[in-house]
């Protein structure tokens, strides 16, 4: 188990740097066309760490809104508490603020930028279908995410995908236009390249963004397995949540990606585009680990 964690740290390193890359050439080759000296590849760079800077610091608080999140107390909820509470006392980390998600959909998911500002949120419809050894597997995946820092990392690719959609618009708009330092607006091949780099960036990026997202779904089973000693628990929470998955009544595309389970209405998109992993990959991961215990 400790090398499938090992394993997702480093894929997912390899996946944002693939991400760097892919900037990096957007912009070197907005720059070419016109004739900025690094200007847009640094400015572009630059507003998108600005904007992640942002979202590191409220993202938290955007997504338990737009979830239709309400805190509780232990009186509120002792099941509840009392596992969330038991969990970060046996990991030594602060004690989470838990939320209360009224969806009959069984779901759940984590927020804040560290361990210190953490919150964990589950449905009523995960209450309601979960035995409490299946609970403390959710609730340990959830709190895995915390622990590997995975909301900050979700951040910053979400900062580097709005880079990447920024050099795709500028380059989409020069071909259109013109105005490069060679005078090519006019020019076919630089239509085509402007398109081709339109339609191109965004895709890629999105594709890496689900990458990343589903390379973190792994670590944190793994971290959760690890955290109870109990991989078969978690891997029957799992089942269930494909046996009794809905679409959530509140669907955010933007944060879809935090849920346990994908949350939105399935579609025709490939696998590749999709934030969560297969469930039954996921259950066939943790008990093809369960004897490394």
């Amino acid at each position: 188990m400790y090398r499938a964690i090992a394993a997702n740290k480093r894929n997912t390193i390899v996946i944002m740097l693939v991400f760097l890359v892919l900037i990096g050439l957007l912009g070197l080759v907005a720059d070419y066309l016109y004739g900025g000296g690094y200007s847009i590849f640094i400015g572009t760079l630059i507003g998108a760490a600005a904007y992640t800077a942002f979202q590191y610091f409220a993202a938290g608080r955007q997504a338990l809104s737009m979830a239709g999140a309400r805190p509780i107390e232990k009186a509120d909820n002792p099941r509840l508490y009392r596992i969330v509470e038991n969990l970060a006392i046996s990991e030594g980390m602060p004690m989470p603020k838990v939320y209360l998600v009224e969806d009959p959909a069984p779901n759940a998911f984590a927020t804040g930028r560290d361990p210190e500002h953490a919150s964990v949120a589950a449905t009523t419809g995960l209450l309601e279908i979960m035995t409490d050894r299946e609970l403390t597997g959710v609730m340990a995946h959830e709190l895995g995410h915390v622990k590997n820092y995975d909301i900050r990392v979700s951040t910053i690719v979400f900062g580097l995908t709005v880079a990447v959609g920024l050099i795709a618009d500028i380059l989409a708009r020069m071909a259109f236009f013109g105005g490069n330092r060679n005078n090519n607006g006019g020019n076919p091949i630089v239509l085509v390249f402007g398109l081709v780099a339109m339609l191109v960036a965004p895709l890629v990026a999105a594709m890496i963004q689900a990458a990343v997202s589903r390379q973190r779904e792994y670590l944190a089973d793994a971290t959760g397995a690890l955290t109870t000693r109990d991989p078969e628990g978690l891997a029957s929470a799992l089942q269930k949540l494909g046996d009794y998955a809905r679409p959530m009544r509140r669907q955010n595309s933007t944060m879809a990606h935090l849920w346990m389970n994908d949350p939105m209405k399935p579609g025709v998109m490939d696998r590749m585009f999709q934030t969560h992993p297969p469930i039954p990959d996921r259950v066939k991961r943790l008990l093809e680990n369960s004897a490394r215990f």
